[in-house]
């Protein structure tokens, strides 16, 4: 139990660490206010004309009783009200353990903010789904199958995980031993919130905290708002990532906090032949006002699972702290795909031991059936308006060799300081080619200087042309 306690405490100090920025950045771009005791608004994309509460099911918030079944129940009984205005499901103030359990249509589910829902470390609570199409089962054992998440969603439309910063507790350091130890009945580890093959889906104004492994994994899905989300995770527990948008079209992620042991954002579509085949891109992405501190990670990353390819992906207003990298793209000879019109603008980073980073040799792959003739094409990334202190190397740039490099990069007005302790040279550049301008240190000789402002869109995607309504709950 000593591995357990470590992480506790490591928990504990961090949580100290980041309260004052959680209860002044956790709530951004929303607009709660309490008319009274027990009623509170809430912006989301539909509001509900039922409502229900988690007790009026039998659930205990004691921490120790399972309310799985009350789960199960109370959204089977809510969702005959689809068709009628849809409903909201309260989990009010308490502990409340469960097992994995699912969503349905025209439903919100709302965390009251001294609401805790425990994700249960009875392995025998998270029935097991089948291998993701377009992982080939590498990210879970094929025979066995895969736990979903703790709060799942699949074939659903008009779904609102929110509140008033409630949180989720996946109580990790127990899975993350027996990870380790080699002794999970089903192999792999579960995420805290999956969402599949859906369409509108808010997640918002919760806080997310130790979770077995990724923290939000939406996939194959279309329409997705995620804001206002805290996550909190131990800095040296891999597989910890903040957000995974995977195969999935028209995304929001904006005003977040971060802290993980792996990538705070990790933006994928699937692995070599496998998502070749599915062929679902990652396109249409927005990522702005992000917080992350992730030493041994990326604030985002782009890869290295792009085998059906990014596209369309823009980013704004990043701060990174203590954090490996930036936006960092990964690949391989083998992926295929496609990593393409990228835009990152107005990053503050502050003790980084990269600021730009790509790499072409990313090694692992699915399986031996992986397609090493299937090349990945790297082209038009984009980074401007950067500033960034106590950084370690500059800039790694790496293609796929052989007369295979990435292209069209563009890097302009970007200011960095050097660690006492810096890598020598402070760029290291092979099979690519671009373009710098206003770049200090000086960029390598593959990025020539030429007087320019690297492009950004300033048309908007379809996501952030809607209009969240106000709703309410009262408890």
């Amino acid at each position: 139990m000593e591995f357990c306690s470590k992480y506790r405490n490591y928990q504990v100090l961090q949580i100290i660490i980041s309260a004052v920025f959680i209860l002044g950045s956790s709530l951004a771009g929303s607009t709660l206010a309490e008319h009274h005791q027990n009623t509170v608004e809430y912006k989301a994309i539909n509001c509900r004309k039922h409502s229900a509460v988690l007790t009026d099911f039998g659930a205990v918030g004691d921490g120790k009783t399972s309310n799985t079944k009350a789960f199960e129940e109370a959204i089977k009984t809510l969702s005959k009200y689809a068709p009628d205005g849809g409903a909201q499901l309260i989990v009010p103030a308490g502990k409340w353990l469960t097992g994995s359990f699912n969503l349905t249509s025209h439903f919100t589910l709302f965390l009251h903010k001294d609401a805790v829902l425990l994700a249960s470390q009875d392995e025998d609570e998270w029935p097991l789904l089948t291998p993701l199409p377009s992982y080939g089962g590498v990210r879970e054992n094929a025979v066995f199958g895969r736990p979903g998440g703790l709060i799942f969603a699949s074939n659903v439309t008009d779904v609102i995980i929110t509140g008033t910063n409630g949180t989720v507790d996946g109580q990790g350091a127990v899975w993350w031993e027996r990870f380790n130890e080699k002794k999970l009945k089903k192999v792999e580890r579960p995420y805290l919130i999956e969402i599949m093959y859906s369409d509108q889906v808010q997640i918002s104004n919760i806080t997310l905290i130790n979770s077995p492994q990724w923290h939000v994994h939406p996939i194959y899905s279309s329409n997705l708002w995620i804001q206002g989300v805290t996550i909190l995770a131990p800095v040296d527990v891999p597989n910890t990532d903040g957000i995974n948008p995977d195969s999935c079209t028209n995304v929001i992620i904006e005003d977040c906090y971060i802290v993980s042991g792996d990538d705070c954002i990790a933006v994928k579509s699937g692995l070599d032949q496998y998502g070749i085949k599915v062929g679902m891109p990652m396109k249409q992405l927005v990522i702005r006002r992000i917080t992350c501190i992730s030493p041994k990670s990326a604030a985002i990353a782009l890869g290295s699972e792009m085998s059906g390819g990014i596209e369309d992906v823009r980013v704004e207003d990043i701060t990174a702290i203590n954090t490996e990298s930036a936006v960092r793209v990964k690949t391989a000879v083998g992926r295929g795909g496609y990593v393409k019109d990228i835009f990152v603008r107005r990053m503050t980073l502050k003790t980084m031991k990269y600021v730009f980073w790509m790499i072409g040799s990313y090694s692992s792959h699915a399986d031996e059936g992986y397609d090493p003739k299937a090349l990945p094409v790297i082209t038009n990334i984009n980074f401007r308006d950067i500033v960034a202190d106590n950084v370690t190397i500059p800039g790694k740039l790496e293609g796929l060799g052989k007369g295979n490099p990435f292209t069209g990069i563009c890097i302009s007005n970007v200011t960095m300081t050097l660690a006492e302790k810096h890598k020598e040279p402070a760029w290291n550049c092979t099979d690519v080619s671009g373009v710098s301008s206003n770049v200090a240190p000086m960029p390598c000789a593959a990025l020539p200087k030429k007087s320019m402002d690297c492009p950004f869109p300033e048309d908007k995607l379809p996501i952030e042309k809607v209009r969240l309504q106000t709703c309410s709950v009262t408890s």
